[in-house]
């Protein structure tokens, strides 16, 4: 399913999510590269088992063919060496977990490498590259059974190899399995040990960043209440008291209520201008700074990439030019749907690239954002505020109603998301929330 507006927003497509998460995942990049570094180390090892049970497979299925050519179970041996590399095939396909479908696959698995080595001793050193596949999906005891086993096995098949009993021969293999599940066993634990620091120190900075946003709001309320007490509501007690000052010289002293009045007027216009100060240090700190909405959303778009450390891409692109000057409310409330759904993208879309679109058009202005991360199905989220992407759509969607604007979310699994944004500059009814909008 194409989305109509991923054209225009280049390779962009958009999440959504909690409009402050970014906040706390971006505090953690060091312990996120832990984690892929761990995943980077255990696929690699996979891939060295992997390509050391084919090479053994393949050396000794090519020493019975140089050692035994043209004996009766050849076609046998063949034949259950092509199964047996079959099945290693779908092993990886099935997972690690030892679910149904994987226990019976590695019972197989085991079974033909056990008929196998019966048939042809030199087929025994497969066993190694088995160890690790037990290790990796058994639980630990049923691990270590299967370990013996195989060990067992391989023994047996070195002192059939052998002219005489050699103590090497029975001894070196349960040396080199017991080496290789200590090991093995021992990189587990480290494992489990870093997940779970590096669970407990996702939660510490989930915690200390809520804390540090909590007192922050509690600061700013301290100083909002500071400066209203200071400035509006001291001017207001003196209009009072000249109010009531006046009321009484009224009709004994005319002019000296009206000089009461004037002084009064006078605290009322200087306690305008300090809301309308208040207003505007209230407004998002990248419009504070001027240059409109288009320099904010380019220095957004900056932001977010540098804070992303690599992982995303955020581009901005602005189609067209205001036939006037924009609202501060539109400004604001456009900027604001910009940043909740960027912080989407990082927390929920897992995506490399991002787009921020700004479209004038004659009677409205546009704001898509888009990613190309695993997108979602929005019907899917329908009614469900504490989904998964319901957290930010009512903030977004409360700014667009009190401007008569229309939100619209295009998306489909493994398709990126655009989250689009419509105000029109005209004054008219508020516009209707279109189909796809999963209000």
């Amino acid at each position: 399913m194409e989305c109509p507006r991923r054209s225009a927003a280049v390779s962009g497509q958009g999440a959504l999510g909690e409009e402050q998460g970014y906040q706390v995942e971006q505090r953690t990049p060091s312990v996120r590269g832990a984690g892929w570094a761990a995943d980077a180390d255990t696929r690699g090892l996979a891939l060295l088992m992997h390509a050391a049970f084919f090479l053994l497979l393949g050396a000794s299925l090519s020493r019975f063919l140089l050692r035994h050519p043209g004996e009766a179970r050849t076609p046998w041996i063949i034949g259950l060496s092509v199964a047996l590399a079959a099945l290693y095939v779908i092993g990886p396909v099935l997972g690690s977990r030892p679910t149904p479908r994987s226990l019976i696959w590695l019972g197989g698995l085991v079974a033909v490498w056990m008929v196998l080595v019966v048939l042809a001793p030199s087929f025994a050193w497969c066993a190694v590259p088995l160890f690790y596949t037990g290790l990796r999906i058994l639980p630990p005891r049923a691990a270590l059974a299967l370990v013996a086993l195989l060990t067992l096995f391989v023994v047996a098949a070195q002192l059939r190899l052998s002219d005489g009993f050699d103590p090497n021969l029975a001894l070196a293999p349960p040396a080199v399995a017991a080496v290789a599940t200590a090991a093995f066993v021992h990189m587990q634990r480290q494992a489990a040990r870093q997940d779970e620091l590096i669970g407990d120190l996702l939660r510490t900075r989930r915690e200390l960043a809520a804390t540090e946003r909590r007192e922050g709001t509690l600061a700013e309320r301290q100083r909002l209440s500071m400066e209203i007490h200071d400035t509006l509501a001291q001017g207001l007690s003196s209009q009072q008291m000249l109010l009531q000052a006046a009321d009484r010289t009224w009709d004994t002293d005319p002019a000296t209520a009206r000089r009461h009045i004037r002084t009064a007027t006078g605290i009322a216009e200087r306690n305008l201008a300090e809301a309308r100060r208040f207003v505007h240090d209230l407004a998002p700190a990248d419009l504070a700074e001027g240059g409109g909405l288009d320099a904010a959303l380019h220095a957004l778009a900056a932001r977010e990439t540098a804070q992303a450390q690599g992982r995303l891409t955020v581009r901005c692109h602005v189609e067209g030019a205001p036939h006037a000057a924009l609202p501060d409310r539109v400004q604001s409330a456009l900027l604001r749907i910009a940043q909740g759904a960027l912080a989407n993208v990082t927390e929920h879309a897992d995506a490399t690239e991002a787009a921020l679109t700004l479209t004038h058009l004659d009677d409205r202005i546009v704001l898509d954002i888009a990613d190309n991360g695993h997108g979602f199905a929005p019907a899917a989220h329908t009614g469900a505020p504490g989904g998964l992407r319901g957290h930010g759509l009512p903030a977004m969607r409360a700014r667009l109603r009190q401007l008569g604007g229309s939100l619209t979310i295009e998306s489909a699994p493994g398709e990126g998301t655009v989250v689009t944004a419509a105000v029109p500059l005209a004054d008219g009814p508020p516009a209707a929330l279109t189909p796809q909008d999963p209000a």
